[in-house]
């Protein structure tokens, strides 16, 4: 007998019908073992972030991840699908900071990393549950059972592997550069983080004049949307091919570029211009300070106008305020020019003691204060608003400031040609992302910075030397006992860090350095560490 059919159809009661079905029947996991000796098609799941509930973005991508499975299955092949999840980094602490109603890298070790840290482990995977309900009730076929988490010492210890391999080949260093930096987080972001939380804001707009030393009565006209930059002003950048007008306005002459002119005159034969120069004839030419606090960096070469190639006459002036300590192309410029790179902001973005006026305060909220300044100086010739696109934290909505921070790299560019060139042998779909959207990403491609001062994550397995010259990278737990001469479990930043391990070179005992790994690196380590290769798993892995 045939059960009977309503001519109204509920959809919906199907679905559930049949999810019942493939619960009790076991068909995954029949269909699986049907196909065990099948030639393998290897598929890998991305893990997501357990601490949120799935949204369209999920939805949609596990609908092709479950396409691509199931289409190679049909096709004769074994396809291995182990669910997986994201449990270090950024959005699981602050998380937790929201729950335990507490803000910043202060108030975390008050409370103690290792509390901190247990309460990450106990929250990572609070919406679980939610998931496999969800994915499940989507049709999507996937192996839950034998999840891996990236939380897990055998995945983190294959992280360690990946990490000592970059090292042995000469492609991880320290170094410092400026970087986007989160000063609620207390930490630099990647490009690619920085890259997600970009949005429309209301900026001031400001120009500035800067006295020249030996042309009396005579300034340099320079515009800037960040003032609280200022008081780290080093230098200002011409064009040297670009033309500047000097302009006399009642008792004082200003340079700025001819193209920008009417821009700031709006009458222009109201005005005497005295002479024009090129950029070139500028450069050399120093300034008095805007503020005392680095006066003395004029000896090592500060407060002079130099000339680079990133200076235009789109906007502003023609002539670029550089602090070196808060800009990458100041940054460059400064070593180039061997211009002293000052960085008086602290770990939460917070001007520290030299800055004496404004000590304490958060540098964006400064702003205001260092007008009313400038104003009173009578240093500020124009102020506006600009409306522009500005980055901010992908995850607590912070805006972004750039400081040169001393952190660890992968050398992304010296193997930049090679990964172009693996690039073309992969099957694209669609196939214009790969010399498009994707290829052009690489192409541009820059030195990764990997690591992440804070506290949830897989630790950097690099002991050091209180002197810094005695430098030891660890690979693996058994490495790490084998060093330090005890047992170790748990890899996480609260426990590798109480383990010292004994100089060859009689310079005492070697400590870990503090920085844990970017959570992307670990996503990307997921093919070698949720099999944790190459400890287990290796003859398969390698098939």
């Amino acid at each position: 007998m045939y059960k009977p059919i309503s001519n109204k159809i509920d959809f919906a009661e199907m679905e559930r019908e049949i999810l019942s079905f493939w619960g009790k029947d076991s068909t995954f996991f029949k269909s699986m073992a049907e196909r065990k000796t099948c030639p393998e098609f290897v598929f890998y799941d991305g893990p997501p972030f357990a601490t949120g509930l799935p949204h369209y973005g999920h939805l949609l991508a596990g609908t092709i991840k479950d396409i691509v499975p199931r289409y190679q299955t049909m096709r004769g092949h074994y396809v291995d699908r182990r669910f997986g999840w994201d449990c270090h980094g950024l959005p699981v602490e602050y998380e937790v900071e929201q729950d335990l109603k507490i803000s910043g890298k202060t108030e975390i070790e008050k409370m103690g990393v290792d509390k901190f840290n247990e309460t990450c482990r106990g929250i990572v995977l609070r919406y679980t549950r939610e998931w496999r309900e969800i994915v499940t009730r989507m049709g999507r076929w996937v192996d839950f059972d034998r999840d891996y988490k990236t939380m897990e010492p055998t995945y983190m210890e294959s992280i360690w592997w990946v990490f000592k391999s970059l090292w042995e080949k000469g492609l991880i260093y320290e170094g410092s550069k400026i970087l986007p930096y989160c000063p609620r987080c207390s930490t630099p972001l990647s490009n690619f983080e920085t890259n997600q939380g970009y949005r429309d804001v209301t900026d001031p707009a400001i120009t500035i004049r800067f006295k020249l030393d030996k042309e009396p009565n005579s300034y340099v006209l320079a515009w800037t949307t960040t003032p609280w930059t200022l008081p780290s002003n080093m230098a200002l950048a011409v064009g040297k091919d670009i033309t500047y007008v000097k302009v006399k306005e009642k008792d004082a002459a200003y340079y700025l570029a001819k193209d920008r002119f009417v821009e700031y005159y709006k009458k222009p034969e109201q005005y005497e211009s005295v002479s024009e120069v090129k950029g070139a004839d500028l450069v050399g030419l120093t300034y008095e300070p805007l503020f005392p606090y680095f006066a003395d960096k004029k000896a090592e070469g500060a407060f002079r106008v130099v000339s680079a190639d990133f200076v235009s006459t789109e906007d502003g002036t023609g002539v670029v305020h550089i602090a070196p300590g808060f800009g990458e192309d100041d940054y460059r410029l400064g070593l180039m020019e061997r211009i002293p790179a000052v960085c008086p902001v602290d770990e939460e973005g917070r001007f520290t003691a030299v800055i004496k006026d404004y000590i304490g305060q958060e540098v964006k909220k400064a702003d205001h204060a260092i007008l009313a300044r400038l104003k009173d100086e009578k240093k500020l010739v124009h102020r506006s608003q600009i409306l522009h696109s500005y980055p901010h934290c992908w995850r607590c909505d912070t805006p972004l400031i750039y400081r040169a921070i001393s952190t660890w790299f992968v050398k992304v560019e010296q193997i930049k040609d090679r990964l172009i060139e693996a690039n073309k042998q992969v099957h694209w779909v669609p196939e214009h992302l790969r010399d498009g959207r994707f290829g052009k990403w690489l192409e541009g491609a820059r030195d990764w910075a990997i690591s992440r001062n804070r506290y949830w994550g897989t630790p950097l397995p690099v002991w050091r030397s209180k002197d810094g010259e005695e430098l030891l990278c660890v690979g693996s737990i058994k490495e790490l006992e084998q060093l330090c001469g005890c047992k170790v479990g748990d890899l996480h930043k609260h426990n590798v860090d109480k383990l010292e391990i004994p100089s060859k070179k009689g310079k005492g005992s070697l400590k870990r350095i503090p920085e844990v790994l970017d959570c992307w690196f670990e996503s990307g380590a997921m093919p070698y560490a949720q099999a944790h290769y190459p400890f287990e798993n290796k003859e398969h892995f390698e098939k």
